[in-house]
């Protein structure tokens, strides 16, 4: 240690020279740790204050809601009247022509998306109200004469003043739907007892055949694509049957495997046994065991119907004799067969489909690797989707009966995680309380003002199950990120659809009358731009539908911001329980007509 004048102790000359720079060493060593302290407390200080901050942010939201701008949405040009954004005909020079893979879904990139709103055509009237509505509409809702023109002779509908009417024709029932389904009524039994109750109509038309069966308890899904017979899904939700754009290609259709009871083909003029039958391995994955695959046209009845089919009857007699050949390879068996209409069966037993094992056998039975379920944007493969022998109660001998089936547990809720009996019941007992509520909010459920209903993001079912005594039908639709349960809602004899929403729905603007959403921005916000959601919401709402949107309080008032820039009346209200964490926004779309002058 120094004296402060610099002077040493007395000590020897060594020690003196050394002690200094020991001394000199531990001021350094201890100055050092002293910034060293005043650093690491800073930035122990820095570091605290912003998990501090962040904690703050993130009990500030918890407790607040999601701001956003206002926005007013232009409306979109009067030539995209009927947009149908993902099957968009505009952009089908861009797509093979391969087994017309440019019909299905190819939807535009987020910088093509559109931001406005799309206007209903010029002289727009609200839709004509069920039951009427499945025999006429407005011509100027649906203004297009193609059909009309082309199959006059047929009966599939006629233009008389205003309106469309539909007499119940097709190219294999110019005598009248009715009684074409009286006939297949004699040769599947089931159709008359609850045996049967979902239905899938490929290349529908007018959908004629799915609307007369809707008298008879049985609900169908028409399929079509939007091709050269311009609005046929279109004529079918205007109304009021359930219906959807698709086509069998190159993609899966999208449901489960073991869907459907009942497929039918009218003349759809679907090449059955090209391709090694990758269409008829399609259907028989959506056909549940013991389901049926109905078939009207070429080649079924060939020794009467072969002159009217510009072709010989040598010729007809060898594709009806391959394409039976093929069904019996894929486990179907001819069940019935009268005049114009042939009925296959699809086997739930299986030991047929052991067979299929053998090597080298064609088509062979899809391996274990293959999920049967997976049908968002999965290629249909060219295999036979086996029944999964751990199901005992998926065959429809096994169901219960329609409407028994409706509120019984189906077996596959199981592979459901958290699925259960008791899971199942509570769910069915919640909607019905929940929907009770809703009538209270929205006095026109129903009413004859509200006929094509979508839940948008359901689980099993339970907001349709619970409308079931009202005179409308719900499309469900199972997220394609969600857990699998669309298979649970068919076994439950309900109808619905895997869909993402990030993208457009397949079907055409002003669809249906009522949306209702249950917490969809709290599940898929991180993916989907809820700006994106809610204009494809208003482009298949029709004028004065209604939207129900339950979400978390947290959202809630961004929704309703961006609502009333699509021109939507909402209000919000309290849920059945009235808890805080979760809210009602009860909206209704303005009817309102373009200002632009449309080129049609």
């Amino acid at each position: 240690m120094k004296y402060k004048d610099g002077k040493p102790t007395s000590q020897p000359d060594k020690s003196s020279r050394t002690v200094p720079m020991a001394i000199m060493f531990i001021v350094l060593c201890g100055f050092s740790f002293y910034l060293g302290g005043i650093f690491c407390s800073e930035k122990d200080k820095y570091v605290m204050e912003e998990v501090t901050r962040a904690v703050k942010t993130s009990n500030e939201k918890a407790s607040g809601s999601l701001q956003i701008k206002a926005a007013t949405f232009p409306e979109c040009d009067a030539d995209l009247q009927d947009y149908t954004p993902c099957t968009d005909p505009k952009r089908w020079k861009k797509y093979s022509l391969h087994r017309l893979s440019f019909m299905e879904r190819h939807c535009p990139p987020v910088f093509e998306k559109k931001e406005c709103l799309v206007p209903p055509p010029d002289g727009y009237k609200l839709p004509i109200r069920w039951p009427k509505s499945k025999d006429e509409c407005w011509y100027r809702n649906v203004p297009y004469d193609w059909i009309n023109k082309q199959k006059s002779n047929q009966h599939w509908l006629k233009k008389e003043g205003e309106k469309f009417l539909f007499p119940g024709g097709g190219t294999m029932f110019p005598n009248g739907v009715s009684q074409y389904v009286d006939l297949m009524q004699d040769l599947i039994p089931g159709m008359t007892d609850g045996t049967i109750r979902t239905a899938i109509d490929t290349g529908c038309g007018v959908a004629s055949w799915g609307g007369d069966l809707l008298d008879r308890g049985i609900l169908t899904v028409s399929l079509a694509p939007r091709d050269n017979h311009e609005a046929q899904v279109q004529f079918a939700l205007e109304r009021g049957i359930p219906a959807i754009l698709g086509i069998i290609s190159t993609q899966r259709l999208p449901f489960p495997s073991s869907s459907f009871d009942m497929a039918h083909c009218s003349r759809c003029l679907i090449p059955w046994t090209e391709f090694g039958g990758i269409y008829l391995l399609e259907v028989h994955r959506i056909l549940r065991p013991g389901g049926f695959w109905v078939l009207s046209g070429p080649p079924v009845n060939y020794e009467n119907r072969w002159r009217g089919w510009n072709t010989t009857i040598e010729e007809q007699k060898s594709d009806y004799e391959k394409l039976q050949e093929l069904l019996t390879s894929m486990c179907f068996k001819l069940y019935n067969k009268k005049d114009d209409i042939a009925v296959w069966q699809k086997l739930s037993d299986n030991s047929c489909y052991k067979k299929l094992e053998v090597p080298d056998n064609y088509p062979p039975k899809c391996d274990d690797g293959t999920e049967p379920d997976s049908a968002w944007y999965t290629p249909i493969r060219p295999c036979v989707v086996a029944p999964n022998p751990k199901y005992k109660k998926v065959a429809l001998k096994s169901l219960a009966k329609w409407p028994e089936r409706l509120h019984a547990a189906p077996e596959r809720v199981f592979d459901v995680r958290g699925g259960s009996d008791g899971a199942f019941k509570h769910d069915d007992s919640k909607w019905k309380t929940r929907v009770k509520h809703y009538k209270k909010l929205v006095p026109a459920i129903g009413t004859d003002k509200i006929r094509n209903v979508m839940d948008m993001n359901t689980l099993y079912g339970g907001f349709a199950a619970s409308l079931i005594d009202y005179p409308l039908w719900v499309m469900n639709v199972i997220s394609s990120y969600s857990p699998n349960t669309l298979s649970v809602v068919y076994d439950r004899g309900l109808i619905g659809t895997y869909h993402d929403w990030c993208e457009a729905f397949s079907t055409y603007p002003r669809t249906y009358d009522l949306l209702h959403l249950d917490g969809l921005f709290t599940a898929e916000s991180h993916r989907c731009e809820m700006k994106y959601v809610l204009l494809e919401m208003d482009r298949i709402l029709r004028p004065n539908g209604y939207a129900i949107i339950r979400e978390s309080s947290y959202f809630i008032d961004a929704v309703a911001t961006i609502a009333k820039g699509m021109k939507w009346g909402c209000r919000k209200e309290e849920t059945e329980y009235g808890v805080e964490q979760e809210k009602i926004l009860v909206c209704q779309k303005k009817l309102w007509y373009s200002s632009k002058q449309s080129s049609r």
